[in-house]
């Protein structure tokens, strides 16, 4: 037979070729899933520098490549905004620490606590009130100055008043320079539901102030100890820090009410109107304003809402799985 054909048209077995085109095919096709497989890589790649990038610029400054190449002097702006206590974002450990970021930084010619809160714990705001007094000995050259938005009443004036001067609105709320304690009595309700309350203690007064019981007239006498002396230091401390301009002499100063901007400046309590931009321009003479206000880490916050969306998810799990028992 002078083919090298077998009948049929089949190939002859000795001949390799189509073993070579099937090897080729399957090597074109994994260098093309290769390149595909590439491909994909550098586009996630560039879009995760592109977010990268986004969160930079949204957390930096708007003024800061300006400030950066001139080198010129700015006014340093820290927020103390909504109620002060540890686990909030006005705890006096994220406000000291934009404080000091303010103070140390070469081109600051001086420092603005904004202020919008209506008060919290006295602790924290004693805390602020005396790092401001530590970071003026410190930076004598460096003014501070609060600027009052909407309100900054209670343990909010508390930490200010520590400035060297307070700007506030015509219609800002300030003061309420005083101390309470809250509290329910649910002794009527029990008795008319019939629930007896078992309430067992190691020590004469472990159960002191324990909503269930009668109030106690001994109970009530040590709370209002601790009130006034509380109280006590929250006068003092205004009192050394806003000095003679403070008219001791109204009574209701410290009783724990509330006064426009306008009637604040009347009685010493803040010292002029005006907004941060005005403060920034004509009293401190650095228009640009610089933002230290210290802010959650980002991974912490991403981790934050992860965790309260889980929450949430399974609370939908439980509230609809309780729907469908039989």
């Amino acid at each position: 037979m002078s083919e090298s054909k077998l009948p049929g048209n089949r190939q002859d077995p000795d001949d390799d070729s189509w073993h070579k085109a099937v090897v080729n095919k399957l090597a074109f096709a994994a260098l093309t899933e290769q390149r595909r497989a590439r491909r994909w890589s550098i586009f996630f790649k560039c879009l995760l520098a592109l977010y990268l990038l986004t969160v930079l610029i949204l957390y930096l400054p708007s003024d800061w490549s300006e400030l950066a190449v001139s080198g010129g002097k700015h006014t340093a702006l820290v927020e103390l905004a909504g109620p002060i206590s540890d686990t909030a974002e006005a705890s006096a450990d994220t406000v000291i620490a934009g404080l000091r970021t303010a103070f140390e930084d070469k081109n600051t010619k001086g420092v603005i606590l904004r202020a919008n809160s209506p008060g919290g714990s006295p602790v924290q705001s004693s805390y602020i009130f005396s790092e401001i007094r530590r970071l003026r000995e410190k930076y004598p050259d460096t003014p501070l100055y609060a600027v009052v938005t909407d309100i900054c009443a209670s343990g909010c004036y508390y930490a200010v008043s520590a400035a060297d001067e307070i700007y506030v609105d015509e219609s800002s709320i300030v003061g309420s320079i005083g101390v309470r304690m809250d509290s329910f009595g649910f002794v009527d309700a029990m008795e008319k539901l019939g629930v007896e309350r078992r309430l067992y203690t190691a020590g004469e007064n472990k159960g002191f102030l324990d909503p269930f019981t009668p109030s106690k007239e001994s109970d009530i006498e040590h709370v209002d100890k601790l009130l006034h002396a509380i109280h006590e230091k929250f006068k003092q401390d205004v009192e050394a820090g806003r000095g003679e301009r403070l008219k001791t002499g109204t009574p209701e100063l410290f009783s724990g009410l509330v006064w426009t901007g306008e009637q604040g400046v009347e009685m010493g309590l803040v010292d002029h109107i005006g907004s941060a931009g005005y403060v920034a321009r004509e009293v401190i003479g650095a228009e640009d304003i610089v933002d230290f206000t210290q802010e959650p880490d980002l991974l912490e916050r991403l981790s934050d809402r992860i965790g309260v969306a889980m929450a949430r998810a399974l609370g939908d799990v439980f509230v609809s799985g309780s729907g469908t028992v039989r």
